[in-house]
């Protein structure tokens, strides 16, 4: 399934992995930044208990399942952002 055919508005609690398939995190919520009723990215956090959260720019998705709520990335883990 392509990534443009799921809205990111949708995708909160969807599990996150990198392209070598590590757990990056859960969706906590779309981040908005040039167009206010598109999202650009997707805040993940990263554990249960954990106050850091990573920044998932919509460009590095690779493939969204809906069925499974998984979603696969084109970067590495360490390649992306992270901030409070």
């Amino acid at each position: 399934m392509s990534a443009l055919a799921i809205d990111l508005r949708r995708t909160a609690g969807y599990i996150v992995a990198d392209r070598q398939g590590r757990l990056v995190g859960k969706v906590e919520c779309p981040m908005y930044g040039t167009a206010p009723d598109v999202p650009d990215a997707l805040s993940v956090k990263s554990g249960l208990f954990s106050r850091r959260r990573r920044m998932v720019p919509a460009d590095t998705i690779d493939q969204i399942d809906g069925s499974s709520g998984v979603i696969g990335l084109r970067a590495d883990r360490e390649s992306i952002r992270s901030f409070l």
